[in-house]
């Protein structure tokens, strides 16, 4: 075992505040990385509260991961020592079901191993990016590119590709009307994405004043969605929505911005149900669908493109010691557009 330190949750009623913890020792095809960054999603926060379902504790969370190969097995073909790297919201899966045989881990039958608050195989738990080492399998690790921000590349490893996903999944593209619900982590990637494959993009926001941050992100059209008028201005306009919003909604007024066989992507996770009227769906065939991250596969892909497009988070750089600042600002939707904390603060 090696010897790490980071930030825990030793309950859900308890601040983060530093923990000293053990990893394993790198075997032959792991890659031990000296953390740079990690980025703050909204998900650590809703975790170490329990605010999903019972946590493993102590937690240390973390998953939009960025640093320097240290330590690289006999068996790694794909790092040597000095390489940058990633990890993001996985580090493991059963790799042998159907899904995984597709390259979909994030949707492994057998219960994949997410960064944090999981386990391994063997039924050790998993520790995150708010530390200053971490060790995985080199095929959940992925490469990334000098040439970008390693900073604003973070938070690429969760909010780019929840949102990267199911655009290309949906073949979002030239030709279609996207809706991008929230601008926020989620939403302001979103945005950048839909733009770069061709969408014409509208946000769809309760905040008059995101106007001009969405048209800077590069959207074409702002909608505020407290305005009736503005609204109905919209009724039946786009083929897709890509909704964003962790908080509760009213599903069927967007449902009712989409067109026949328009389509409500959900990627967001509201604590409570978000209850769907039959008849908004049935009087023009349009779905409700959800999507997660995406597999080690997709992931590399998405990274490989915003290197090609020169596209990362808007990010603010925090010490580790502000965590708790920043949670509180990011509840009240204070930060443009992602929190990422810079490790050697540790």
């Amino acid at each position: 075992m090696i010897q790490a330190k980071g930030y825990a949750a030793q309950s859900p009623t308890t601040d983060l505040a530093p923990w000293n913890f053990e990893r394993r020792t790198p075997g032959p095809k792991d890659v031990q990385i000296e953390i740079l960054y990690c980025g703050v999603c909204h998900s650590d926060l809703h975790q170490i509260k329990n605010d999903w379902f019972p946590g493993i504790f102590p937690m240390v969370p973390g998953h939009e991961i960025v640093g320097r190969v240290t330590v690289a097995g006999a068996a790694v073909k794909k790092f040597k020592v000095g390489d940058v790297a990633a990890i993001g919201c996985l580090v493991d899966s059963c790799r042998s079901c159907e899904n995984c045989k597709e390259g979909l881990e994030q949707y492994c039958t057998n219960g994949s191993s997410p960064t944090y608050n999981g386990r391994y195989k063997d039924g050790t738990p998993t520790y995150g990016g708010y530390s200053n080492i971490i060790v995985a399998d080199e095929d959940f690790v992925l490469k990334v590119s000098d040439k970008l921000s390693l900073a604003a590349v973070a938070p690429l490893l969760c909010a780019g590709i929840t949102t990267y996903s199911p655009l290309r999944h949906w073949k979002v593209g030239k030709g279609h009307k996207l809706a991008v619900l929230g601008l926020g982590g989620l939403g302001h990637m979103a945005v950048k994405f839909g733009v770069a494959f061709g969408a014409e993009v509208t946000v769809l926001s309760t905040s008059a004043s995101k106007e001009a941050d969405a048209k800077k992100l590069g959207a074409h059209n702002f909608v505020v969605t407290s305005d009736k008028q503005q609204v109905r201005g919209v009724k039946r306009h786009f083929d897709f929505i890509i909704d964003t919003v962790s908080a509760p909604h009213d599903l069927n007024m967007y449902l009712s911005m989409l067109r026949i066989n328009g389509t409500h992507i959900i990627v967001g996770l509201p604590a409570d149900q978000l209850p769907v009227s039959a008849m908004k769906l049935t009087d023009s065939r349009r779905s409700v669908a959800g999507s997660s991250i995406g597999g080690i596969q997709e992931t590399q892909e998405m990274l490989d493109f915003c290197e090609a497009h020169n596209i990362v988070s808007d990010i603010e750089l925090i010490d580790m010691k502000n965590i708790h600042h920043a949670y509180d600002r990011m509840l009240k939707g204070d930060v443009r557009y992602r929190f990422v904390i810079d490790m050697k603060t540790l």
